[in-house]
């Protein structure tokens, strides 16, 4: 995460961008080492929550994702924080709600880092997150905002705290990632998502440390050696043998049928391929823009109840610039 503050007193605005990221399946769902979960995933330019913060004596949400949950997230900051109000935010930009791009995380880390520095607190992502109750499955949400790149967490351990991340590895510049959005569908959330985990089989041992060695030894230098075919490999055989254990809870490997063809056609061509969280985002990883260009055009014209979007990974975090306000500026 980038920040920049003009001066060392409590700010009195503050901006935040906190980026979306792809949630590219869990490693071990057995647990039996005294740790559960462990993912992947990898953060994105071009999808992002911005807002812009100010003190005030009124607490405030407004712009173009003004919701409840917003408003219930600030109330908690500040409850956090011993403080009873005086925050308005205004939300210039926001990730899609329930479509596997990790929106509510973004958007409490955003309020939350946004808030405090208000009031002087310098908390870190991961503890704030902790004192907001995100990150209780996966520490992907909490790598993109903090460090961004590919991120490999180490899962919920009996600890009552986010999953620790483990490393973070730049994504090869070259390479771009095709978008897949149905936006007739939305991911499981909320209740749905805690019954569907409760509601699902034993995942077995050995199936969990076969996905921790093709992570460690295939997928991980893979990627450090920019070795495409290899790599999507790698991403095909965690997204099958997880997306299989949450077939009964989603409908099927994948959440979204038509998202599924295409996906299922992209691993064929020994591409990168699979479902973010709960989808139904697909994601699509092309060598270069231009092949990722074509590919999109071409399943545009034929798929018109679709959305398709290119993007870079974004090898660093979210941003916070800190600033005060000259005497004479109005509030924004």
């Amino acid at each position: 995460m980038s920040s920049r503050t003009q001066q060392h007193d409590p700010p009195e605005l503050v901006r935040v961008l906190a980026p979306a990221r792809l949630h590219m399946g869990f490693l071990d769902l057995h647990g039996g080492l005294g740790r559960r979960f462990g993912s992947i995933g990898l953060t994105l330019e071009s999808i992002a929550t911005s807002i812009l913060a100010y003190r005030s004596t009124v607490n405030r949400v407004s712009g173009v994702a003004a919701t409840a949950r917003a408003g219930k997230v600030l109330d908690k900051v500040l409850e956090q924080l011993g403080r009873p109000g005086g925050v308005e935010i205004r939300v210039d930009a926001a990730i899609p709600e329930h479509v596997g791009l990790g929106s509510g995380t973004q958007l409490a880390l955003a309020i939350g880092m946004a808030a405090s520095q208000l009031y002087g607190v310098d908390w870190k992502p991961a503890a704030l997150a902790h004192r907001l109750d995100r990150g209780a499955r996966s520490g992907i949400g909490v790598g993109a905002f903090a460090e961004g790149g590919f991120i490999l967490d180490g899962g919920r351990g009996e600890q009552d705290a986010p999953p620790p991340v483990l490393a973070t590895f730049d994504f090869p510049e070259h390479w771009r990632v095709l978008l897949i959005m149905d936006q007739r569908q939305r991911g499981l959330h909320g209740g749905e998502e805690l019954d569907a985990f409760r509601a699902l089989p034993r995942f077995p041992a050995e199936t969990a440390a076969h996905l921790c060695r093709v992570t460690l030894m295939q997928l991980l230098p893979a990627l450090r050696e920019a070795d495409l075919t290899t790599f999507a490999e790698a991403v095909w055989e965690l997204q099958c043998r997880v997306g299989d254990h949450f077939a009964p809870a989603q409908g099927g490997r994948f959440t979204s049928s038509p998202v599924a063809n295409l996906l299922e056609e992209a691993a064929a061509r020994k591409l990168p391929a699979g479902q973010s969280s709960w989808g139904p985002t697909g994601f699509v990883v092309f060598p270069d823009e231009q092949s990722a260009l074509g590919q999109r055009d071409t399943w545009a014209a034929e798929n018109d109840r679709m959305d398709f979007l290119v993007c870079r990974a974004r090898n660093n975090g979210g941003e916070l610039h800190a600033e005060q306000l000259p005497r004479e500026a109005a509030r924004p």
